[in-house]
């Protein structure tokens, strides 16, 4: 009999019969491949036996205090607080920013206190993960290594050694020996993500899937693996930059959008407790256009410097050019600063940028952003010990901010003397006497308080 033959979108598994340039479902062009369908003997599995008996939700017992602990503390703080038993954890990141190196560290931690610990290559072989060990310190006695990539036999390992934690390196080289489909295809991650995590829910092992990130920047397959999964945590790296932020999107067991910071160094990835004087460590003194906010990565604060140029332009359309900001937030600030305040920007080319690579989606930075496009079109410098926070709208007011008081606190603890907020933020508890906090309704008021802070 022939095998049927299906075309699977590679993006969110859609199937056709027939080929298509266009992915209806997704959008996505070029992206189907051909795939043998499973047989049907396959698919059925699983007649005639019986399921896990129903129990009361009050006769289940958990202890909620248990984590096990990394000994890395900003990856400890992406996961909320360690990694939880019997979770499953998927990581993706572009080729060679580090994710193999991050994990080979943390199976090294755990190991040096006692734990069992599990690594699955598919992609290297064990006397090359010893080379990259040696060369990271991460030698001991309980990590071990095994370079394996069809299902079958990883999951029969598992269960005969019983490790504390394992980690596949990664989901997109296994593939199940039942299905004809290539190792990568969506059939085969669809299917091993999920047997692996059924294997970690089943024995209560924690599990850390690494997977490859797509051109367009996201875990190839997204749709199949996500919801499969507990957390899912990207590993970015800013280009030219020589730290890495490991940011969490999805967490069952904790806090979303939390970020951790580290450097990459010659003996393997640092971390990086102090991120404010990483991003404001270059800071030039007195120049114009530049300005301190204080935004949020989900629980965390950090002070990061915007920088902004204004200069005449030379052509008919003036550019706005943001980076590391969203462009149309930057259009809308000028469009504000010219109705509501007067200053000409017409005939002037913007510039604005995020030093240090970082990504910043908050309104927070708003009056920042105006701050700074202000002070290098009246080549007027703010104060290098202030700090300036508050969204604007459309009608040029300066609207409250979330967490005001912690971001206020992180500016006093990086030693800033003053801050620019919002009348409505309210910042509670007791600042310092040096320190002052100066309230403002709306940019005109702000602007004209922030020269004035700058000539006394």
């Amino acid at each position: 009999m022939k095998a049927k033959v299906v075309y699977v979108c590679q993006s969110c598994g859609y199937q056709t019969p027939k080929w298509m340039g266009r992915c209806p479902q997704c959008g996505k062009w070029e992206t189907f491949v051909e795939e043998v369908a499973r047989p049907a003997s396959v698919r059925k599995g699983g007649k005639g036996k019986k399921g896990t008996a129903p129990v009361s939700l009050t006769q289940i017992e958990v202890n909620k205090e248990f984590r096990i602990p990394t000994g890395i503390g900003e990856f400890d703080r992406v996961l909320g607080g360690g990694i939880m038993p019997a979770s499953v954890v998927l990581v993706g990141g572009e080729p060679g920013i580090g994710k193999s190196t991050l994990f080979l560290q943390v199976l090294n931690h755990l190991a040096t206190r006692g734990y069992r610990v599990l690594y699955v290559s598919g992609e290297e072989s064990p006397n090359q993960i010893r080379l990259r060990a040696e060369r990271l310190h991460a030698i001991s006695e309980n990590l071990f290594v095994v370079f394996e990539t069809m299902y079958e036999l990883i999951e029969e390992t598992i269960k005969e050694m019983a490790p504390e934690v394992v980690v596949i390196d990664s989901i997109q080289t296994m593939h199940l020996g039942e299905l004809p489909s290539a190792p990568g295809s969506v059939g085969q991650i669809r299917e091993t993500g999920g047997r692996f995590a059924r294997v970690a829910k089943t024995l209560g092992i924690p599990l850390f899937l690494i997977g490859h990130v797509t051109k367009e920047g996201a875990i190839a397959g997204p749709k199949i693996l996500e919801h499969l999964v507990d957390a899912v945590l990207y590993f970015e790296s800013p280009k030219d930059q020589p730290f890495r932020i490991l940011r969490g999107i999805k967490n069952r067991y904790g806090p979303t959008n939390e970020i951790a910071v580290f450097e990459m160094t010659g003996e393997g990835i640092r971390e990086v407790t102090n991120p404010s004087e990483l991003f404001m460590g270059q800071r030039q003194p007195d120049t114009p256009g530049s300005v301190v906010v204080p935004c949020l990565e989900g629980s965390r604060p950090l002070l990061v410097e915007i920088q902004s140029l204004v200069t005449p332009t030379n052509f008919g359309v003036p550019r706005r050019a943001a980076i590391g900001l969203d462009p149309n937030r930057l259009a809308l600030l000028v469009a504000v600063m010219e109705k509501k305040m007067g200053i000409p920007l017409g005939d002037q080319d913007i510039f604005v940028n995020a030093a240090g690579g970082l990504k910043i989606v908050e309104t927070a930075v708003d009056l920042g952003v105006v701050t700074a496009i202000a002070s290098s079109f009246y080549e007027r410098p703010v104060s290098q010990k202030m700090i300036v926070f508050g969204e604007v709208g459309l009608a040029g007011e300066v609207r409250g901010v979330m967490q005001a008081e912690i971001r206020v606190q992180e500016a006093i603890r990086m030693g800033f003397q003053a801050c620019v907020c919002p009348a409505r933020c309210q910042v509670p508890g007791s600042l310092p006497d040096s320190f002052k906090l100066v309230e403002v309704q709306d940019v005109q008021e702000a602007l004209k308080k922030i020269l004035d802070l700058k000539r006394s």
